[in-house]
């Protein structure tokens, strides 16, 4: 499974009042591991930066100057991305953005929906800590990912950084804390550096053996019949079936 793990910077915030991006990285997982490929741009905007955006990323306009346009990395963007998942935070953003920067090109592509599925890691924290601060730094926090030296923003910095918390979110061992601070997820001793290791070998799937698969069924028959037909487990098999 390829993933690639995205963020953007932009001169402001509606690419509908002509906002455009000025940085893009993006950073690759295989199977669920760093394989240390990652594709970072910096870019000029044809555009000023606005000061709020600015007082976030700060890449000033002198900066931005000499860099590139979009259309200059376009082909090498998609060509990167195309049939990987793209795991993004408050996806809706940056694909907004992305999705205008493919309609300005003189042959336009996209949307990026066309070259790539989309996983929201805001919609997936939400889900896992209801009613909890959800933004990339409560998640760094929360799993214990050392993000200190994160004093602006930066597209690559926070790819690698989301790479991080996706994996931690959606494998790492956790325990409950309950102290008023939060009852939140954190990452136990040691855990989280063992399992961010870039060296690690690829993660097993053990599959069920047939013992395994009988008794499954067993009991989710068992609970259908309980239940007067209720059981939903038995229904989605029987669907995938």
């Amino acid at each position: 499974m390829r993933q690639i793990v995205l963020d953007t910077e932009t001169t402001g915030l509606d690419p509908l009042l002509g906002h455009r991006v000025v940085e893009l990285g993006c950073v690759e997982l295989l199977n669920r591991k760093h394989t240390g490929r990652h594709l970072h741009f910096y870019l000029n905007p044809e555009r000023d930066v606005d000061a709020g955006a600015l007082d976030v990323h700060g890449l000033t306009n002198e900066f931005l100057a000499d860099k590139p346009r979009f259309a200059a990395v376009a082909d090498r963007f998609l060509d990167f991305i195309s049939g990987a998942e793209l795991i993004i935070h408050n996806a809706p953003f940056d694909v907004a953005f992305l999705d205008n920067e493919l309609r300005l090109l003189d042959r336009p592509r996209g949307p990026i929906a066309e070259f790539c599925s989309i996983l929201d890691t805001l919609v997936l924290a939400r889900k896992k800590h209801p009613g909890q601060k959800n933004s990339l730094d409560a998640l760094c926090k929360r799993y214990s990912v050392d993000n200190s030296d994160r004093v602006l923003h930066g597209a690559l910095k926070d790819a690698e950084i989301l790479a991080d918390v996706y994996l931690l979110m959606t494998g790492g061992q956790s325990a409950l804390s309950l102290g008023f601070d939060a009852a939140i997820e954190t990452v136990v001793g040691s855990a989280a550096s063992d399992f961010l290791q870039r060296d690690r070998a690829p993660l097993a799937v053990p599959k069920a053996s047939a013992e395994e698969l009988l008794a499954h069924d067993q009991r989710l028959r068992a609970i259908d019949k309980t239940s007067g037909g209720k059981c939903l487990w038995l229904k989605i098999d029987a669907g995938s079936a």
